[in-house]
């Protein structure tokens, strides 16, 4: 959607509203932007659809209240910048990101819209908000992690494979939060004595490398540690992880349901729904300074039965018990 046809459409929703002699002034239309680095079908294009579900059950109905401008980069990080002085330029009244790079990118684009974020897990290192607690400037929102998260990421591998060593991280050096998340991940990896191979992706050039790299080391396990391009490219590592007869894991619930053997993490949903209360808030007169930034309380633990199947791995009956769900 362009400025001259989100405007429109803004129009379109005045016009259509009643106005009779003596009748109650039309109702604001609040105009929300929406960013995200997303491949179409991947967990991180489904921000809009949970967000607005959830604005609407609080009262904000598209069409009649509120107009939505969706952008999504497909995979491609590089596009973000762009997105996000679309979203600038149509004077939206506050931008949702999800994860790191978008977040950065709509920092970068404005210093005065609201920017309420689902995804970075180390904002105050990443440098987008300056603490939790008072975030400053015009960004706040919810963190996707805590700080022990790789270890229980490390622990559900060698749960599922008692001897597993070495374990292959696929990641993004250029995602301030997934390059904190690896820093975790091999702080975590020595009290379990595991060893970590570092398989670094900068580009959607890097994936073929990448795989190639993970038949060569024929490491124990996988972990994927998420961002745009990891995120795009998850159907490839995870049916490599499935020719290679090793447990994976991400945190993310969709990519079990796609073959990862395991995911572990915040539930989106959740988070999403909180994040709705903060756009309110906003909508509402809210500083996004005055709004501390929150972590996840829901997390999810998914196992896919049948991978464990074709891996030939038999998952602890423990683990199937604190399992949120398994899929058969």
């Amino acid at each position: 959607m362009d400025r001259r046809t989100f405007i429109g459409t803004v129009a379109s929703v005045l016009a259509a509203l009643p106005s009779p002699a003596g009748a109650q002034r039309a109702p604001k239309v609040s105009r929300i932007g929406i960013l995200a680095g997303a491949t179409s079908g991947s967990p991180a294009s489904t921000v809009g659809v949970v967000l607005k579900q959830s604005l609407q059950e609080l009262g904000y109905v598209e069409g009649r209240n509120v107009a939505y401008a969706d952008r999504t980069a497909d995979g491609r990080i590089e596009r973000l910048p762009q997105l996000a002085a679309e979203l600038v330029g149509l004077g939206v009244d506050v931008i949702v990101t999800q994860g790191s790079e978008a977040t950065r990118a709509a920092k970068q684009a404005t210093g005065s819209i609201p920017i309420v974020f689902v995804g970075p897990s180390y904002p105050v290192e990443e440098g987008l908000v300056a603490s939790f607690a008072r975030p400053g400037g015009n960004i706040t929102g919810i963190t996707l992690a805590q700080s022990d998260h790789a270890a229980k990421q490390l622990q559900l591998l060698r749960d599922v494979a008692p001897t597993l060593v070495d374990v292959a991280v696929i990641w993004s050096p250029g995602n301030a939060g997934t390059a904190f998340m690896m820093r975790d991940v091999e702080s975590a990896a020595g009290p379990l004595r595991m060893k970590v191979q570092s398989v670094p992706i900068g580009s959607a050039d890097d994936i073929e490398p990448a795989l190639a790299t993970i038949g060569r080391l024929r490491p124990d396990a996988l972990l994927l540690l998420g961002g745009v391009l990891v995120n795009a490219h998850q159907q490839r590592f995870s049916d490599l992880a499935v020719k290679m007869r090793v447990p994976s894991i991400s945190n993310t619930k969709v990519f079990t349901e796609r073959g990862l053997l395991l995911s572990y993490g915040a539930d989106i949903r959740d988070l999403l729904r909180r994040v709705a209360g903060y756009v309110e808030r906003i909508l509402k007169g809210a500083k996004p300074a005055d709004l501390p930034v929150e972590r996840p309380t829901k997390f999810e633990l998914v196992v896919n039965m049948k991978s464990a199947t074709a891996l030939g791995i038999t998952v602890p009956k423990e683990l199937l018990l604190r399992a949120d769900e398994v899929i058969q």
